[in-house]
C-alpha cells in the first residue's frame, strides 16, 4: 500500500460530512440519515429480492420462455405505418409494477478486455440495461459482501466492481453494460455485467488518510505535528482512534499550541520513523442525471 501525506491546512467545516470508524466492517451506519435531496425524487422498495421474487410470479415471468422456442403473440390496435415500415425485426417488451418509478440501479460490472482508457467517477455513461438505454453519471464501488463498500474513484480496469445510478427500477434479472460516449456521437463498449440491485439504502463511502509525524516521544505518549493545523480541527475531531503504519493505535488527548499540534496516548510505544494516520470516510450519491438516449 502506497501512503500520500495530506500536508494542506484543514478545517473542521472542509470535512464536517467526514467520520471516523473503529471498524470499517463492523461499525454501524444509518443509511437514512444526511441523504441528499435527489432522494425526495426516487421511490424505495423494501426487501428488494422479496418483492421481485413475489411480482414475478405474480405476472408468470419466473417461468420464461426458454430460447429457440416458437412463440405466438397477438397485439391489437397495431399503427399501419408500422406494417408499411421496412424493419424486418419487432421489439415487444412489457413493464412489471413499479417499474416506471426511478431509484437506484446497481449493476455489478467487468472491465471489457479492449477497454483501457480512464474513466472517472459521475462521468457521462451510456447504460444499457435489459431492453432500456439511457445517459447517467454513475459512482464505481467494491463489489464486496459488506454493508459498506468502498468508492472506487476510476473505473477499475481488472476485477468486478458496482456501478450506481439513478434509473428506473428493473425487476427481472438483466444483463447491464456501459458504454462511452464519444465526441462524434459513437459509442465505445467499457464493462459488461448483470444488475445486482435497485436499493437506495447501499452505502457507499469515500475515504480520505490525514498523516502526521512524531516530534517527541515519551514512552506510549507522543507529540505529533503536521496531523492538523489548528486547535479548532483538533477538538472536532478528538473522539476519533488514530493508528501507525507499524499497528499502534492511538487517543488523542489534548492540543499543544495554536500550530496543530497534539498529544496522543498510544497502546504501545512507538517509533521516530513511525506515521500518524487517522482514516476518515464520507457517504456519497451519484450526481443526478437521467435522459433516456
Amino acid at each position: 500500500k502506497q501512503w500520500y501525506q495530506r500536508r494542506v491546512p484543514i478545517t473542521a467545516g472542509r470535512f464536517q460530512k467526514y467520520r471516523g470508524l473503529k471498524s470499517f466492517r463492523t461499525s454501524g451506519w444509518d443509511p437514512q440519515e444526511n441523504l441528499p435531496r435527489d432522494y425526495a425524487r426516487i421511490s424505495q422498495i423494501k426487501n428488494f429480492r422479496m418483492v421481485r421474487k413475489s411480482l414475478l410470479k405474480q405476472s408468470g415471468s419466473d417461468k420464461p420462455v426458454s430460447a429457440g422456442s416458437h412463440v405466438d403473440v397477438y397485439i391489437s390496435d397495431v399503427p399501419l405505418s408500422l406494417k408499411d415500415s421496412n424493419s424486418s425485426s419487432l421489439a415487444i417488451f412489457s413493464l412489471l409494477p413499479h417499474e416506471q418509478r426511478l431509484s437506484v440501479q446497481h449493476v455489478a460490472q467487468a472491465r471489457h478486455p479492449l477497454s483501457t482508457v480512464d474513466i472517472k467517477s459521475k462521468e457521462h455513461l451510456l447504460a444499457q440495461v435489459g431492453f432500456r438505454r439511457y445517459v447517467v453519471r454513475p459512482i464505481f464501488s467494491q463489489h464486496t459482501k459488506s454493508n459498506k463498500h468502498k468508492l472506487e474513484r476510476f473505473m477499475p480496469v481488472t476485477g468486478n466492481f458496482v456501478a450506481s445510478f439513478y434509473a428506473p427500477i428493473t425487476l427481472t434479472d438483466s444483463p447491464a453494460m456501459l458504454f462511452k460516449i464519444e465526441e462524434d456521437s459513437t459509442v465505445s463498449l467499457l464493462s459488461t455485467g448483470t444488475l445486482l440491485s435497485c436499493d437506495p439504502d447501499r452505502i457507499v463511502c469515500k475515504r480520505i488518510v490525514l498523516s502526521g509525524h512524531p516530534c517527541k516521544i515519551h514512552k506510549r505518549a507522543a507529540v505529533i505535528r503536521y496531523l492538523f493545523h489548528n486547535r479548532e480541527d483538533i477538538a472536532y475531531f478528538k473522539p476519533v482512534q488514530v493508528r501507525t503504519k507499524h499497528g499502534r493505535r492511538g487517543h488523542i488527548k489534548e492540543a499543544l499550541g495554536t500550530h496543530g499540534h497534539c498529544k496522543i496516548t498510544f497502546d504501545k510505544p512507538i517509533q521516530q520513523s513511525d506515521t500518524v494516520l487517522l482514516p476518515l470516510y464520507k457517504r456519497v450519491f451519484p450526481k443526478w442525471h437521467f435522459e433516456y438516449f
